[in-house]
């Protein structure tokens, strides 16, 4: 068995104890932070990772839940239509769209789940800095 298959394997059943360990750490830090390694190599590399120069890794943190239409301010027939659910955008792509807002120079290569509880979602997002991954073979 290779080693990214092992990882893989890992992360289909993670430790409850290290991932409730790594999710306590993660509530008390920023919302989003720059990592230096990826937290799931396996999966990073299978969205486009590398471990160069100009590729960036940042970990997201969004708060789940939550996102509905406003509560009613007036009367309202019983046959109306309740509040709804205003699912446009996924957790993922609003913590991609927060990863490029706070790297303006960057640019959103892909990301990946982490994990979640109630409260909150992480995720990890790669950016790309153009100026430096510009020079790469391969790389138009």
């Amino acid at each position: 068995m290779s080693f990214t298959k092992h990882l893989q394997n890992v992360w289909r059943n993670p430790s409850k104890d290290l991932l409730k360990d790594r999710m306590i750490e993660w509530r008390k830090g920023l919302s989003v932070t720059r990592i230096d390694r990826p937290t799931r190599l396996d999966r990073a590399r299978n969205v486009g990772y590398k471990a160069k120069k100009g590729y960036i890794l940042v970990r997201v943190r969004v708060l789940r839940g939550g996102r509905q239409r406003p509560k009613f301010k007036q009367g309202r027939r019983s046959k109306a239509r309740r509040r709804l659910k205003i699912v446009s955008k996924s957790y993922q792509r609003v913590a991609e769209e927060r990863a490029a807002s706070k790297f303006k120079n960057c640019e959103v290569l892909n990301s990946y789940n982490l994990a979640k509880d109630g409260k909150y979602g992480w995720y990890e997002v790669i950016l790309l800095d153009r100026e430096i991954v510009k020079n790469y073979a391969g790389m138009e």
